[in-house]
């Protein structure tokens, strides 16, 4: 039963990888967007964030699996789409507007002071986010985005409604060729695999917060010398 657990698990380790890397893509460009506040395509970032929080994951997994083939159909690639990727841009869908409610906030954070020394050095946006308020929003942040992560690794436990062969697929799978003999021993198999999964997301985004206290002061957590900067 375990050794066939786990090799489903290089699947679901890309279809989380693939959603964490092209959601965090999709959220720069969201809360961009959102921050700037450029006129429609502001709004239809809003629009975008307010579908992925609003509705159910398992949704816009159905939504992605059913309504791709359609969109690309019109290309005459309709058999391009398999449920392996319409798990990846389902869960990528959704962790990017899920994130940009976690990175708008971190950012709009930072003292307004900090945004106002950077335009009266002539900054641009870009240099802005990058060398002032970037860093400061990315420790406010990272909590935040660790628990983006376990959500995401809750949520790719999903798609094996869409036909993706997961660990959860596998499972369900081996569980009905042993006539539900099983049950208890292999949902506490798959508990072990996803709080491992989980434990390691949250060492990773625990030891890029010790990094990041690093380079602020005990009594200013959020905030970096603007002159260390230039």
């Amino acid at each position: 039963m375990i050794p066939e657990l786990l090799s489903a698990l290089p699947l679901t380790l890309a279809i989380m990888f693939v959603a964490l890397i092209a959601g965090f893509l999709l959220a720069l460009i969201a809360t961009t967007f959102r921050v700037r506040r450029i006129p429609v395509v502001s709004q239809l970032a809003d629009l975008y964030v307010s579908y992925a929080r609003s509705v159910p994951v398992v949704l816009q997994l159905f939504v992605a699996f059913y309504g791709l083939p359609i969109f690309v159909g019109l290309f005459g690639m309709k058999d391009f789409i398999t449920p392996t990727l319409a798990s990846m841009v389902g869960l990528s869908l959704y962790h990017g507007g899920y994130l940009s409610e976690v990175m708008r906030p971190a950012y709009l954070a930072v003292e307004r002071g900090q945004h106002d020394a950077a335009d009266s050095l002539g900054y641009s946006f870009y240099q802005k986010v990058t060398r002032i308020a970037g860093p400061q929003a990315l420790h406010i942040g990272l909590p935040g985005y660790g628990n983006a992560i376990i959500y995401l690794i809750h949520n790719v436990a999903l798609v094996m409604y869409i036909g993706a062969a997961d660990v959860m697929a596998t499972a369900h799978l081996i569980m009905e060729r042993s006539y539900n003999q099983y049950q208890f021993g292999t949902y506490l198999v798959l508990g072990v695999i996803y709080s491992v999964l989980c434990l390691i997301a949250w060492l990773i985004v625990r030891f890029f917060e010790l990094r990041l206290s690093k380079y602020t002061s005990k009594n200013a957590p959020t905030k970096i010398k603007l002159t260390a900067s230039i």
